[in-house]
Order: structure tokens, then C-alpha cells, then sequence
């Protein structure tokens, strides 16, 4: 099997290729800036068709969800019209797209988990650009899977788990808000589930079977203060030293870009349609914190 995936260092497209490695049978390419850009239409289509995948995978998006209040111009180029670009560069090979997107997309005003066919209500830039973008990729090929993900994090790129870890080298005690509630999800468990999403759309004969948006988050839900305990527990575990978390409101971090409340995400469809489950928090988190602490770290 052929994936062709758009980018290569993000903490997705860096996982893929890592679980690629694992795969004697898969075939990974990855689009490398500037050769490839997502601004430059001609260049994906390019791409696309010299590596002839069998699926076409879009990680590729601005995600600075503050900056993009400031920027929004930037924010539509690459997650609205970028995503409608690489969709119709693999429509036009007539092979599916697999395109990332967001819990942002909805306001976070439910009670419980949202499922994919919640209404939807992006209160800030990056969410609507992101709604866009979804609404672009089903325009431009009929046979999409649309992913939306949630508080992704990996042992590379930027994320709350190295933020925290970061904070606890320098700080006893650091203030994190307790009153957003989430679905951390491990980026290497995204990519081993993209894979088995791509061996389903290459092997079906009726690709529509598996057409339209699908959640995929990790299991466990809680707040990002929840999250940091569970980072900083994890890491004294290993023998760091012990960091204690203050929980605080929303209102005591303001930021440019209102985030949900509830961003907790059902992956109900994900297990019947693809029979895919992610593995729980506190095993992907532990295999998190053990790479940084082995020497992935870097400059956190």
C-alpha cells in the first residue's frame, strides 16, 4: 500500500512516518516544504500524481489557535483552501483523502461527548477555518474521511505534555485551568489508526462505505489540569521531582481565542465503522514521558 502524506514534521506526519517503519508492506512519502507547499496548488497536485499513492493523508494546518485571531488571512489560506487543494489532488488520481481536523469545530456547550453529527459552532478563527476547511474537503472529493482530533500531544513538536515538563524543570508549582474539559490523544496512536483507516479505503471495493467525519481521540476524559497532574505524576514516576498543579478558571488565563468548555469527543463510529480503539491515557502518556526522559526531550 501508498500513503502520500502532506508534511513531515508535524506531530502527526512525524508519527506516520514513524509507524510506517513497522509496516514492511507500506510505501510512506511526505511532502517537504518548499518544494512542496500547501499555498502553491501546483506543487501538491505534482506531488501527489509522481508518488501515485493509494491514500492521500492531510495532517498539514495552522494550528496556532491565538495567532490565527490576528492572522486570519493565514489561517483560511492554509486550513480551508490548502485542504481543498490536496483533496482534489487526490480526487483527480481518484484515490480517497484522509483530512485532520478538530474538536474546535463545535462550541463546547453540551453536556456530554459530541458526536459527528452534532451541530457545529466554532468560537474562534482557527475553529471556523478548520469548519472550512471539512466543507471544503467534501466539495472536492467524495470519498474523504474527515478525522477530528483533540488535544493531541507527542515526545516532538509543540504540546501541552513537553510545555508542562518544560515548566516543571523551572517552577515547584504551576497554575493550569480546571475548568476545560478534553480528550488528550496521543499522536502515535492517531497514526497506527490512519494506517488501518488506509488499508480499508485502499481494500473496499465501495469507498463511500466509509465516507464523511469520524472522531478519533483517546479514551479518557479530563481537564487540562487533570492532564498536567497526570504529565507531572508520570514524570516523577521516572525520578523527577515532584511538581505541584493549582487549578484555576478560564477567566484567570484569558487568551486571544475562546476554547470550548467540553471539547470530550465520542469515538463510538470509529469503533464500529473502522473497529479501531485507542489505548488508554495512562499507557500512551507513560510511553510519552519515558521517550522525553530517554533523550527526546531537546530543548523543551
Amino acid at each position: 500500500m501508498r500513503i502520500y502524506v502532506i508534511g513531515a514534521e508535524g506531530q502527526v506526519a512525524r508519527s506516520l512516518r514513524e509507524a510506517a517503519l513497522r509496516h514492511n508492506d507500506l510505501a510512506l512519502g511526505c511532502s517537504h516544504r518548499p518544494d512542496v507547499d500547501l499555498l502553491n496548488p501546483s506543487s501538491i497536485e505534482a506531488a501527489v500524481a509522481d508518488f501515485r499513492p493509494d491514500v492521500v493523508v492531510n495532517p498539514a494546518a495552522y494550528t496556532a489557535v491565538d495567532r490565527a485571531e490576528s492572522e486570519p488571512e493565514q489561517a483560511f489560506a492554509l486550513n480551508r483552501d490548502g485542504a481543498s487543494t490536496v483533496a482534489a489532488a487526490a480526487a483527480r488520481i481518484d484515490v480517497p483523502v484522509i483530512h485532520l481536523s478538530t474538536d474546535y469545530v463545535f462550541d463546547g456547550k453540551k453536556d456530554g461527548a459530541y458526536i459527528e453529527t452534532d451541530p457545529v459552532a466554532p468560537q474562534g478563527v482557527y475553529g471556523c477555518s478548520k469548519l472550512e476547511g471539512e466543507m471544503a474537503v467534501m466539495a472536492a472529493n467524495p470519498h474523504h474521511v474527515i478525522l477530528r482530533t483533540s488535544w493531541v500531544y507527542a515526545p516532538f513538536g509543540n504540546n501541552f505534555v513537553r510545555t508542562m515538563l518544560r515548566l516543571g524543570e523551572q517552577r515547584d508549582q504551576v497554575s493550569v485551568v480546571d475548568d476545560q474539559l478534553g480528550c488528550p490523544t496521543y499522536a502515535p496512536d492517531i497514526a497506527d489508526a490512519v494506517i488501518k483507516m488506509a488499508r480499508a479505503l485502499a481494500d473496499v471495493g465501495d469507498r463511500t462505505k466509509y465516507s464523511g467525519v469520524v472522531h478519533v481521540a483517546g479514551p479518557d476524559a479530563m481537564t487540562w489540569c487533570g492532564f498536567a497532574r497526570a504529565v507531572f505524576a508520570g514524570a516523577a514516576a521516572l525520578g523527577c521531582r515532584a511538581v505541584s498543579v493549582n487549578p484555576i478558571p478560564s477567566s484567570n488565563y484569558p487568551t486571544p481565542a475562546v476554547r470550548p468548555a467540553n471539547s470530550r469527543l465520542s469515538t463510538a463510529k470509529l469503533a464500529s465503522l473502522f473497529d479501531i480503539r485507542l489505548p488508554p491515557m495512562e499507557s500512551s502518556l507513560a510511553n510519552c514521558i519515558d521517550r522525553l526522559m530517554q533523550g527526546e526531550r531537546g530543548s523543551l
